[in-house]
């Protein structure tokens, strides 16, 4: 440990070592499976990672008797070593005896922030459902005219298709220098295989060090609720936030903080939100360069599957061509040519009856039966219903294609038909006698009572803009909820089951819009500018 350690600005090193009795390394080690830990392990032995991920060694000066009562004695050299983890891989095991291995052997003398960060990333590797991410979009800020303009609200540039220039290394020396100095944190970029971004993992430290006491838990001594003194320490209140960067496209994706909770629990998620939205405020102004500032913007999108969001806020042309528009959205160049909205030629229609089977009728030779009839239109009905589902959904919402959306929540916000809250009785009446008829009926239901708040604030609140002054209308709360693992494929399942009516169903309902949050207004999620151009 160093013998002086001053407040700084700067971020935390790779190579600090974290004591390897603390909770945050034991549970990091022991939520891996063993090939897991074993495969990291390994990683961790190789000659490129030996600078950040030293394993304690046999010393050649030191006597070979002097660690006889040593459990995990030290090897003399790394190849050695790593021998030993390969037999450990070829033989079965526990997942405990390796933690035990590591913690107490090779690396006693505690892990790097770095290989921390190699098993929380290892981790995500491995359950990919682990983290919800949210989609945000960088938008480019006004520039202000005046200097009157500049003290009001930034407003966003629609119009400007500007993105702004992505270096790893400038990135994180202005997003430290946004973050307060009694904040330090530990960046660690890592590239997903198989996936076209770039993954930033923010190990956020509330303390002014960036030195041995940063990850310390022996310099404070606050007694905490149940009395011990060592509990509460500044690692403990460690928070760790990941920020995915596709190629080529003007979105982010943050992980969200977790759900609060009471008491101490409750204090602790609020200090890790508080740590989260000080780096989520810092990325944008980490991004931009004078006179070229940049916002965040929710896209109301927000999943645990990764996939799904490189599809609709990625690089690719799905992302304002997603569910049945997904035909023109092909990359390759056959699905160019052949799916293209300028061919001249119509495409053969999928499920046509000149590839089904056409049951042709003789006529007078045979009387079908009832049943037969029934079964025949059965078959249309399921047919008819097969070919409403691939126009909707096109090749998406496959069960298995492994770009679900688990959870899609709905706010429906149009009025009430007219002629459902009539009736026969009420016709020739204005809204104001038919109120105070059904008042003195009785008890006042809910809807009088919606349109006698109406009837007195003289508006609704709820018209579309453009509306004329006098539509009114009761807009009731609905709210749909849908969750599962792959909520799309569910409803396209209750489509082709002739369940809900293909043809008439929303937009929104087959995921083209690209929102897991919104508000429906007249059939259309409110606020979505299809791709944003």
């Amino acid at each position: 440990m160093a013998r002086l350690s001053l407040p700084t600005t700067a971020r935390l090193s790779s190579s600090l070592r974290v004591d390897p009795a603390n909770n945050t390394v034991i549970k990091a080690l022991n939520r891996l499976s063993r090939p897991s830990l074993l495969s990291l392990v390994l990683d961790w032995l190789d000659e490129r990672n030996q600078s950040l991920c030293p394993p304690l060694l046999l010393r050649p000066d030191v006597p070979e008797d002097e660690d006889e009562d040593d459990f995990y004695p030290p090897v003399h050299s790394l190849p050695e070593l790593r021998d030993l983890y390969e037999s450990m891989q070829a033989r079965k095991g526990g997942r405990r005896e390796v933690v035990d291995r590591i913690l107490e052997g090779d690396w006693r003398y505690g892990l790097s922030l770095y290989q921390l960060a190699m098993a929380d990333l290892q981790y995500l590797y491995d359950h990919p459902g682990s983290l919800k991410w949210t989609a945000y979009r960088i938008q480019l800020l006004k520039t202000p005219g005046h200097e009157d303009d500049a003290e009001g609200p930034e407003k966003p540039d629609k119009e400007s298709l500007a993105v702004p220039r992505f270096h790893p290394s400038t990135f994180l020396q202005n997003l430290q220098g946004e973050v307060l100095p009694d904040v330090k944190a530990h960046y660690n970029f890592d590239r997903p295989k198989g996936m076209p971004l770039l993954l930033l993992r923010i190990f956020v430290i509330d303390s002014p060090y960036n030195t041995d006491l940063a990850v310390s838990t022996r310099h404070r001594g606050r007694p905490n609720s149940t009395g011990n003194g060592n509990s509460t320490t500044s690692f403990d209140a460690s928070r760790t936030i990941y920020v995915a960067f596709p190629d080529a496209s003007p979105h982010i994706y943050i992980t969200k903080s977790a759900s609060g909770a009471s008491g101490a629990a409750g204090s602790a998620a609020g200090e890790a939100k508080s740590l989260r939205a000080l780096v989520v405020e810092g990325i944008p102004k980490a991004l931009s360069r004078p006179r070229e500032r940049y916002a965040l913007k929710s896209t109301n999108l927000a999943t645990k599957n990764l996939a799904a969001m490189l599809v609709h806020k990625g690089a690719g042309r799905t992302n304002a061509a997603a569910a049945g528009w997904g035909v023109y959205a092909g990359t390759a160049t056959a699905d160019i040519k052949a799916d293209s909205p300028l061919q001249t030629l119509l495409p053969t229609p999928p499920l046509s009856d000149a590839s089904g089977v056409e049951v042709e009728e003789e006529r007078g030779t045979k009387r079908r039966r009832v049943g037969d009839l029934r079964e025949e239109e059965d078959e249309k009905q399921a047919k008819r219903a097969r070919v409403a589902a691939l126009a909707r959904f096109g090749n998406a919402a496959r069960v298995d294609d492994g770009k679900g959306v688990e959870r899609l929540d709905v706010l429906i916000e149009d009025p009430f038909p007219a002629d459902v809250v009539s009736e026969e009785e009420d016709e020739g009446e204005d809204d104001t006698a038919v109120v105070a008829r059904r008042k003195a009926k009785g008890r006042q239901s809910m809807l009088d009572m919606s349109i006698s708040q109406d009837l007195e604030d003289g508006d609704d609140g709820r018209r579309e803009r453009g509306g004329k002054e006098g539509d009114r209308g009761w807009t009731p709360q609905v709210r749909i909820s849908l969750h599962g693992s792959h909520v799309f494929a569910g409803v396209r399942q209750l489509v082709e089951a002739g369940i809900v009516d293909g043809e008439r169903m929303p937009g929104w309902l087959t995921g083209e819009e690209g929102v897991t949050i919104g508000a429906v207004r007249h059939g259309r999620i409110r606020g979505f500018k299809g791709s944003g151009v």
